[in-house]
């Protein structure tokens, strides 16, 4: 069994807190203790816990990552890991340990959040924004606790937050459908409530409409997210008296969807309707032919996430709000400039 540092304090005759200022080099505790305490951690062959030792200096140099993780997230949420690995090569990188987490069960998401802080296990804390935690921007200020919400909170908090530009990725979209010359353009978005969806929807509708182009309400189809609708969704897209001649779809599942629905139709990638869809990730290898895409690289993300941690760790009245990671067209083979 290993020695801890309660056998030490009691071979010693002191407390477990003197042991710790002993290790800390408190300069309140007499040589003589000190003397005593460094015979006992020689005797008992006692190594200091490096996190013990951090706490008692009022650092842990550890990071919370709180984020979703119930069974099967990584299909509903499978940029997160891309995310962790982002935050977890920069934090290594200067010394930092990373400690990931949910939300228990049976614990009010408000209550763990105050107890995570008020433990003082680490230094600041990274919240994924699959998490919803009622009043948390208020815990996170009346606490001064250093913190990064990835994501987009919302136009009024005070949060600290760092997220993608979803609506430039949106105007990325429309501007290369029109490079390629396509003006009848549709788009299908995941649900009416999902942020992101949304973003993309009005970055692309917003720059269609500064080149002179009005969307056709029938023309937006919103579907539940699943495959099942969104092949039904892009089976009355391409049934319309005058059907799209370029679709945008949100993410890689409603590509897929909408080329099972192109082969029912019979109808020819690009020459008869062209496509794009958003994200390297997790579909666009199965999908024939080759799709172009809007890539953001969410890797870089976790990477900048953990960066402006660390400034607001050296510098706690920083206020960070900001947007990073530019969208990439990757060409593929869905989408062809015309003559």
């Amino acid at each position: 069994m290993s020695v801890t540092i309660r056998d030490v304090a009691r071979e010693a005759g002191v407390s477990t807190s003197t042991v710790s200022k002993v290790l800390n080099n408190w300069a309140s505790i007499s040589a003589e203790t000190c003397a005593r305490v460094h015979a006992a951690i020689e005797k008992l062959h006692y190594t200091p816990n490096a996190r013990a030792v951090s706490f008692a200096r009022g650092a842990t140099r550890n990071i919370l990552f709180l984020s979703s993780l119930m069974k099967e997230e990584a299909y509903h949420n499978p940029h997160m890991f891309d995310i962790l690995c982002g935050v977890q090569k920069e934090l290594s990188f200067h010394g930092y340990t990373l400690m990931l987490t949910d939300i228990p069960e049976d614990v009010s998401p408000e209550e763990f959040l105050t107890g995570q802080i008020s433990s003082r296990i680490a230094d600041g804390i990274l919240i994924h924004g699959s998490c919803v935690i009622p009043n948390m921007s208020r815990i996170l200020l009346e606490t001064q606790f250093p913190h990064i919400y990835i994501g987009h909170p919302n136009r009024r908090s005070n949060l600290c937050w760092i997220d993608t530009n979803h609506g430039l990725a949106g105007q990325f979209a429309a501007q290369h459908m029109l490079e390629c010359h396509y003006e009848k353009i549709a788009f299908i978005a995941e649900r009416r409530t999902d942020d992101i969806s949304t973003r993309r929807l009005n970055g692309f509708l917003g720059s269609m409409y500064d080149y002179g182009y009005r969307i056709p309400e029938e023309y937006i189809c919103y579907t539940d997210s699943s495959k099942e609708n969104a092949y039904l969704q892009a089976l009355a897209l391409l049934s319309l008296p005058e059907p799209p001649r370029a679709i945008i779809c949100e993410n890689n599942l409603l590509a897929l969807s909408l080329c099972k629905a192109l082969q029912e139709k019979h109808l020819r990638v690009p020459d008869d309707v062209a496509f794009l869809t958003f994200d390297s990730y997790p579909y666009s290898a199965l999908i024939e032919p080759s799709p172009t895409i809007v890539d953001i690289d969410v890797y870089d993300l976790g990477v900048q996430a953990a960066v402006m941690l660390l400034r607001k760790l050296e510098n706690p009245s920083l206020l960070v709000q900001s947007y990073t990671t530019l969208p990439v067209l990757r060409q593929g083979d869905t989408t062809r400039k015309e003559p």
